[in-house]
């Protein structure tokens, strides 16, 4: 039998505050007017990577905590507004918060409300083995729950995936998502040598591919031994908001990788739905589609 799910995503689901400030880091003031104004919306690295994943065609569920509160019914509205299967284990500490700070150039500066877990936090087990037992692949957020799943989904035999996002190498918080992943994304932002730490990651952990992005300079993978430069794609408009970017890069990715592409081709198909992200404001949910990424794919590699 087929299973009934393409990727089961587990943790990530939140809700953000943007907020745009004139400048990054923002100087000391008593007060700012702000244009175009403070929203609060649903969407988190989970959220996204579930919704971009969707929008490419894939067949997604969606794991995690969430409070019965505001934020929640935020997070849960979202889902079914796309169509995103979403079990939510209850949350008695609440959802997960965030305020983004996003600069005139679309950079960002995200404040995470630490408030919203407790060490004993779980995902059920039997939940876990259900939904993981159903699905091709998994892809585990960097979230404290998510931590205690990673055995049990190695146990269920799906390929797993995890995003270390600014990890700066050292952290040993990160380590059991960065050595029990099959493939492993990162940011560059915080590496002062990308290379010894993605073939660090190889080679103590399981990653056959291993991906560290770096904005506007491309990204360098990592793949079977091999370490290739993947250059950066022109957005196909104005650059407003790098939020969600890195999401968007690994749905892209992810996408061309289940679907049997090579790492590196699955590389440029992350970078294009990366540089999609950057033109859409955080304050709005428009994941590249299919069309969309295999057109400008197409287009690229002619």
């Amino acid at each position: 039998m087929s299973p009934e799910t393409d990727v089961l995503v587990l943790g990530g689901a939140g809700v953000d505050t943007v907020v745009h400030v004139p400048e990054l880091p923002l100087p000391l003031a008593d007060s700012y007017m702000i244009r175009p104004g403070i929203r609060t919306r649903a969407g988190q690295t989970g959220d996204f990577l579930a919704l971009g994943l969707h929008a490419l065609g894939l067949r997604v569920h969606h794991l995690d905590l969430l409070g019965d509160d505001p934020e929640g019914a935020l997070v849960r509205a979202l889902h079914a507004d796309f169509g995103v299967p979403l079990t939510a284990i209850p949350q008695p500490a609440g959802t997960k918060r965030a305020v983004n700070l996003v600069d005139p150039l679309g950079r960002r500066l995200s404040l995470y409300d630490d408030t919203r877990s407790a060490p004993e936090d779980r995902l059920p087990e039997p939940v876990v083995r259900e939904l993981a037992t159903a699905s091709r692949h998994a892809h585990v957020s960097l979230t404290h729950p998510c931590a205690f799943a990673l055995p049990l989904l190695r146990e269920c035999g799906v390929t797993l995936s995890t995003d270390l996002h600014d990890w700066d190498g050292v952290n040993p918080y990160h380590e059991p998502f960065a050595y029990t992943s099959d493939v492993v994304f990162l940011s560059s932002a915080r590496l002062p040598d990308p290379e010894a730490v993605l073939r660090r990651i190889a080679e103590r952990g399981r990653a056959s591919v291993v991906v560290a992005t770096a904005g506007a300079d491309g990204a360098h993978l990592l793949a079977d031994g091999s370490l290739h430069h993947v250059e950066a794609v022109a957005p196909p408009a104005p650059v407003v908001d790098s939020n969600g970017a890195g999401d968007a890069f690994a749905a892209g990715f992810l996408y061309a990788w289940l679907s049997g592409e090579p790492a590196l081709r699955a590389a440029h198909h992350g970078a294009v739905a990366g540089a999609h992200a950057c033109t859409v404001p955080s304050t709005t949910h428009a994941p590249i589609t299919r069309e969309q990424l295999l057109q400008r794919v197409g287009r690229m590699e002619a």
